[in-house]
């Protein structure tokens, strides 16, 4: 792991770091915000997963969340969103290929040898922080925007007893319905179809719904809403009997503008699942 940058924040430290990932087989970017009460032990961690064209960087310097996770002792990660580099597969449209990973793990060449998404959130990133910071890996929570909203809940689902908490800004609901997601699944994943109902989190949503709790921003005035399709997952929830909090937010759009409108209430929410006993 080489440190790219160390900035001091609310009282912590706003690092960004790079190291060479075993499932993307490329260097990898992370920021990591970790708060003053790491001096002293490790702390619980916040998943921050971004969406379509983004880096670490995006949410890092746009979503406001270190404020509130220092008032909360929570440490922040924020991954960026695919594989990069000279031999990384990519396309000329900004929603796949770099940039737009999907959090997926790929079988379908080109994207196979690097776009290993999924892995590398679930088991490469969180051991290689394990070994490196003052975290506290039995006290995790996850949330995201968009794409990165879609990683979230469909992690959260499918890894049970990993995560406290997960909470979504405007997630990318039901990819295998819309066009944010058939275009992509079956470039990542191939012709079945079988395989994109593993990363829908409607699907998903009915069939293993969240131990836990669960919330969701959207903005009524989102220009994206339509691929979003925020109605297919809490029509799941209801199915399911699930516990979900659902906000539509009226006169918000998709940007980072309403992302960090509610982020005290998302670190807020997360923080009462991670410091329960």
């Amino acid at each position: 792991m080489e440190t790219i940058s160390e900035n001091k924040a609310f009282g912590g430290v706003q690092g960004v770091y790079s190291h060479q990932s075993q499932t993307c087989r490329c260097e990898m970017t992370f920021g990591l915000f970790m708060p003053e009460e790491a001096r002293d032990g490790p702390v619980p961690v916040l998943w921050y997963l971004s969406g379509l064209t983004c880096t670490h960087e995006n949410a890092m310097v746009k979503a406001g969340a270190q404020a509130w996770a220092a008032e909360q002792g929570i440490a922040l990660v924020f991954p960026d969103t695919s594989p990069r580099g000279d031999g990384v597969a990519d396309d000329d449209a900004y929603d796949l290929g770099q940039g737009a990973g999907f959090y997926v793990n790929a079988t379908q060449k080109p994207w196979a040898p690097h776009f290993q998404m999924w892995d590398y959130i679930a088991e490469d990133l969180p051991s290689m922080l394990q070994e490196n910071f003052a975290l506290d890996m039995s006290r995790q929570a996850i949330t995201g925007h968009s794409m990165g909203g879609h990683g979230a809940l469909t992690l959260a689902m499918s890894l049970p007893g990993r995560f406290r908490s997960v909470s979504a800004f405007a997630p990318i609901c039901n990819p295998t319905g819309a066009d944010w997601g058939r275009k992509q699944l079956q470039a990542y994943l191939g012709d079945d179809s079988g395989q994109w109902a593993t990363h829908d989190a409607s699907l998903l949503m009915i069939e293993k719904g969240f131990n836990g709790p669960v919330l969701v921003d959207q903005g009524a005035d989102d220009q994206f809403i339509d691929l979003l399709r925020p109605e297919a997952l809490a029509g799941a929830a209801a199915t399911r009997r699930q516990h979900m909090i659902h906000r539509m937010q009226p006169g918000y759009d998709h940007s980072y503008f309403f992302v960090s409108t509610f982020m005290e209430d998302h670190v807020s929410f997360h923080a009462e699942a991670l410091y329960a006993d």
